[in-house]
């Protein structure tokens, strides 16, 4: 589940990135990622992320996940837009299924 997640949001950035090029208050497109992921996390049992993230690192990234991290590496106020926007209730949820302290 986690790798689906981070797959559709590195893909789906990808996009985004390549559409826009302004402020994060212009990202209509992100805010509906966001909410996607958000939402998988949400509807997401403790036991499929548990799986997810023992199921990491095996399968490499496609290249459009690659170019998606990179342009997020390089667009700090989309990135910081973003994580401000996920960070919340992905926590949360980790922290309910015990993934982090």
């Amino acid at each position: 589940m986690i790798r689906k997640i981070a797959s559709t949001l590195l893909v789906a950035s990808a996009i985004v990135l390549c559409c826009t090029a302004v402020h994060a208050q212009d990202f209509p497109v992100l805010d509906q990622i966001a909410s996607k992921i958000i939402q998988k996390y949400q509807q997401a049992t403790c036991e499929q992320l548990w799986q997810e993230r023992a199921q990491k690192g095996k399968k490499p990234e496609s290249p459009m996940e690659q170019r998606a991290v990179e342009m997020l590496k390089s667009d700090s106020t989309m990135r910081a837009a973003f994580i401000n926007k996920i960070a919340a209730p992905i926590a949360n949820k980790m922290f309910e299924c015990g993934m982090i302290p």
